[in-house]
């Protein structure tokens, strides 16, 4: 998570794309492998289709279109990958759904990782600071109620780029940290993913229907999201724009109610 590391080699022959995991993540081309199939029997057409796995290998067919990077909130492709997004995670049967693993990156691994991550925060100016510490102050205190959580199949990471537009429809791809999640987890990773305002200011969460329990616990999933790019953009990257990070500081904060 926190690295944003390069984490594949993709290669591209034809309408075949073999995705070679480049730096050992634990188990990242087994939940894409898992991820293709179960989609290609349950949901078709949503997500490339399976072809061979071998350790730390995945061959899949290439599917057209273009990325919803730079999406802007009035465009209808917005409300495409919502709808893609319902299917995403209303595709694998319940039944099957209770076997497939919980995938990373879920609320005690990220809590833990932003506590060690503002443990080790140096100050470095004030509104930033202010972040870090109401953030951390938020954090010691969350008692999170998922009472009336539903489980859903979650493709993990939510940027933007992980889907394409051919036309007609939007489909997804990049499954290594998908799993089993609930819903008011994705879409609060979702929307607080730097690809959905860095660019063009996208309110995708409005467009799921949540129940007050759930739209509870998203704000609250929402905060935590905040606080994990944070951490990531505190170090500015030439693939952001300029002043990224001191975006983020004053979106941490509003999130945050400070």
């Amino acid at each position: 998570m926190a690295d944003l590391q390069h984490t594949h080699e993709l290669v591209y022959d034809g309408d075949v794309v073999t995705k070679r995991y480049v730096d050992g993540k634990q188990g990242g081309a087994e939940r894409e492998w898992r991820a293709l199939s179960l989609l290609a029997e349950h949901a078709p057409g949503l997500a490339p289709e399976p072809i061979a796995f071998e350790a730390g290998v995945v061959s899949m067919t290439r599917i057209d279109g273009v990325s919803l990077r730079g999406l802007s909130a009035g465009n209808p492709q917005v409300t495409a990958m919502a709808e893609a997004l319902d299917e995403l995670h209303a595709a694998v049967p319940a039944a099957v759904l209770e076997t497939v693993p919980i995938r990373p990156w879920q609320r005690a691994a990220v809590s833990d990782w932003v506590l060690h991550r503002a443990a080790a925060w140096q100050p470095r100016d004030p509104l930033a600071d202010q972040a870090v510490k109401e953030g951390l102050r938020w954090l010691e205190s969350w008692r999170p109620d998922e009472s009336g959580v539903r489980p859903v199949f979650g493709g993990g990471d939510g940027n933007l780029a992980n889907f394409l537009w051919d036309g007609a429809r939007v489909r997804r791809v990049d499954f290594e940290d998908s799993g089993r999640s609930d819903l008011a987890f994705e879409v609060a990773e979702l929307a607080e993913h730097v690809s959905m305002w860095v660019e063009g200011e996208v309110d995708i969460a409005r467009r799921f229907e949540l129940s007050p329990p759930e739209e509870r616990l998203m704000r609250d999933y929402r905060k935590l999201h905040s606080m994990i790019w944070l951490f990531l953009l505190s170090h500015e990257s030439p693939r952001n724009p300029p002043g990224t990070f001191q975006r983020q500081v004053e979106r941490a904060l509003a999130t945050l109610g400070a």
